[in-house]
């Protein structure tokens, strides 16, 4: 399922140029470009993610996934499902980038309750910041983070910065996987 997801994401949702093309939300010019939305949006994309993000969480003893809307929305729901397939079901939740300011007011939505255990997603790590953001309202919350799971890590200090905050952290594909396949891909055509 990875290697195929690897593709997947290299036909859909991988850019790589030798000199730095892209701009990243830093303002930084970076020789990679990442935007997973088209591949986990997708139907098969959303099969192997949600398969693939579920073995990567499922013993940490979480009863819900989630993260910064909207990189991490279409996985954490990918994943719920997935997770409902194997028996093991794991609720979905969304974080909002700024609070609700009618009903009740909260950072939140989903089926979750303070003190449960969660695994904060993304899709994408550059630096790291949204996960940050996305551990940090959670636990603000009143939820127990315990692991941190990140689709695409592009290898520039995110996941470390992201251990400071959960210790636990990983990356189910690194930029170095995506650019070996692109590479690949690219010499056969």
């Amino acid at each position: 399922m990875k290697k195929e997801l690897i593709e997947l994401l290299c036909r859909k949702s991988f850019k790589y140029s030798e000199t730095p093309a892209f701009k990243l939300v830093s303002g930084r010019m970076s020789r990679y470009y990442v935007n997973c939305k088209p591949t986990t949006l997708s139907s098969r994309g959303m099969f192997l993610t949600g398969h693939l993000m579920f073995e990567a969480m499922k013993d940490s003893g979480a009863s819900a996934v989630g993260g910064l809307t909207f990189g991490a929305d279409p996985i954490a729901m990918a994943t719920a499902f997935a997770s409902e397939l194997k028996g093991q079901p794991v609720n979905a939740f969304s974080i909002r980038k700024s609070q609700k300011d009618h009903g009740i007011v909260k950072w939140m939505e989903g089926d979750i309750q303070p003190g449960e255990k969660v695994v904060v997603i993304d899709d994408v790590a550059t630096t790291g910041g949204s996960t940050i953001k996305a551990i940090e309202r959670a636990s603000s919350e009143g939820l127990e983070v315990v692991r941190a799971v990140i689709l695409v890590d592009r290898q520039e200090g995110g996941m470390d910065n992201i251990r400071a905050h959960v210790p636990d952290a990983t990356a189910i594909i690194t930029r170095d996987e995506l650019v070996a396949c692109w590479k690949q891909m690219t010499k056969a055509s």
